[in-house]
């Protein structure tokens, strides 16, 4: 018994003496917080100035200026958490001081991992939270500050993770020499919208480096249709699936469903290509129905079902020899480049993975698939494609504004002299006149246009046009 209170008395008095660690801690963050702001010069600024706050959270010249907002929040954050603490550990002491059994009694591998788990870790969190505060620095070397005004790198101080504050950081060219962009630092992008979507992205964000990445690609993609997008890079090994199996040869993997094991099923209601392929309704995709029948697929652009459909000799007929490279804009396993690829046209498959496998089917199926949702901006440069194509993608649900934007972008990657294939958009008859200003208002040459029924109220809109030369 005399033992046990010893035990009592001792971790009781260890608790005491964390608190007055604790609130010695929290009074040494104000003082290092104080002074940092008086050695950066801001409590002087802002008191000889008081309309300096303002441009602390305004934009200049494209990068963000200091945030004292954000400074504040994770000030707040860090002592939130230290008051959190504070009260665990106080509660723990009350609850030890009314045990009066030996059967309640902390053992030593018990008083550890509470030691690490609840008191080590938290401790450790809020110390890093605060190291990674950023103080704004007067930046005299940028030709863009030449008055020497505080700068800051862009959302420092709006994220928690260390990986995502590290990622946004600019880093520094080495030896201060210009960079072949003529830079002396380098950013590494970011979507805007990754802001909105901050609890996602810290996830996302939030693992081991080295290590191997946890399966969640399902969670990068909800922050590209998020509008987070580009993803930051992540340092972490991606995985594979367990059983992976060396892929088909050229010649036959064009036409054939890949091998099973090649891809991760786990965030699939398939667990299979077979299922993929069957007019199962809960296979999880609906907008490409038949894309996984090859036997199907291989019909396309070869042979006509209705008034709407192109055939490909027919389209490079138009532009003999001279159409050597594309995009397919469609929702699809690349059956379309696949078709082109057999007549010395190389074409780059856009595909996201909704419901279903596209992009490692079309990579396994030897051909090129580009992992980019409908909000991005195309990577490539002007005037150097000679084909895009789509289908199955942009229909009666796209906003026409936002078509507008996907429309200038794919008009200047477009050469002069290129071919945008329009294969199959359908929309309500009552929209038509809308969408087809939206096409024609280019003034690209039409050597192809049709319009037939789908339905009723529905109409299929099908077009080969060209864009012309503009030299300025």
């Amino acid at each position: 018994m005399e033992r046990l209170c010893f035990s009592r008395c001792r971790f009781s008095r260890l608790m005491a003496f964390l608190q007055i660690i604790l609130g010695c801690f929290v009074i040494l963050i104000s003082l290092t917080t104080l002074h940092r702001f008086y050695s950066t010069g801001l409590i002087p600024l802002m008191e000889s100035d008081p309309n300096s706050c303002s441009k602390f959270n305004t934009l200049n010249e494209g990068y963000a200026d200091f945030d004292l907002k954000a400074l504040s929040d994770r000030v707040e954050e860090v002592v939130t958490k230290l008051s959190d603490l504070q009260d665990k550990l106080e509660a723990t002491v009350q609850k030890i001081l009314k045990e009066k059994t030996k059967n309640n009694s902390m053992t030593r591998v018990e008083f550890r991992r509470f030691l690490e788990e609840e008191v080590i870790h938290p401790l450790y969190g809020a110390h890093i939270a605060l190291r990674l505060i950023r103080i704004p620095k007067l930046d005299n070397n940028d030709n863009s500050s030449s008055s020497g005004s505080p700068r800051e790198d862009p959302l420092i101080n709006y994220f928690t993770i260390e990986e995502t504050r590290k990622y946004i950081t600019a880093k520094e060219n080495r030896g201060g020499k210009l960079s072949v962009y003529g830079t002396n630092k380098i950013y590494n992008t970011i979507g805007h919208a990754c802001v909105l979507m901050r609890k996602e992205l810290e996830e996302y964000m939030n693992y081991d480096i080295g290590s191997y990445c946890r399966d969640d690609w399902d969670l990068g993609q909800r922050l590209m249709l998020g509008g987070c997008d580009p993803l930051p890079r992540r340092r972490c090994l991606t995985r594979a699936s367990k059983l992976y199996q060396r892929p088909l040869p050229v010649n036959e993997s064009l036409w054939s469903l890949p091998d099973d094991r090649n891809v991760r099923w786990s965030r699939y209601q398939c667990r299979d290509f077979k299922c993929l392929a069957s007019r199962n309704l809960k296979r999880g995709f609906t907008k490409c129905t038949g894309c996984f029948e090859m036997e199907k697929e291989k019909l396309r652009w070869v042979t006509n079902s209705s008034s709407a459909d192109f055939l490909i000799s027919q389209v490079l007929a138009v532009k003999p020899g001279e159409i050597r490279i594309g995009l397919d804009v469609s929702v699809g396993t690349g059956s379309f480049a696949a078709r082109m690829r057999e007549w010395n046209v190389t074409i780059v498959s856009t595909a996201m993975n909704i419901g279903a496998p596209f992009s490692e089917t079309i990579a396994l199926r030897g051909l090129v698939p580009l992992y980019a949702s409908l909000g991005q901006r195309l990577p490539f440069f002007d005037n150097t494609l000679d084909l895009i194509h789509s289908s199955v993608f942009l229909d009666g649900w796209v906003d026409l504004q936002l078509l507008d934007f996907i429309l200038f972008d794919w008009d200047r990657v477009l050469r002069p002299g290129g071919l945008l294939w329009v294969d199959r958009f359908f929309c309500s008859r009552k929209d038509l006149d809308d969408y087809m200003y939206m096409f024609l208002q280019f003034r690209y040459r039409k050597h192809k246009w049709v319009i037939s029924f789908k339905s009723k109220d529905e109409v299929y809109l099908s077009a080969l046009l060209e864009k012309p030369p503009r030299s300025l």
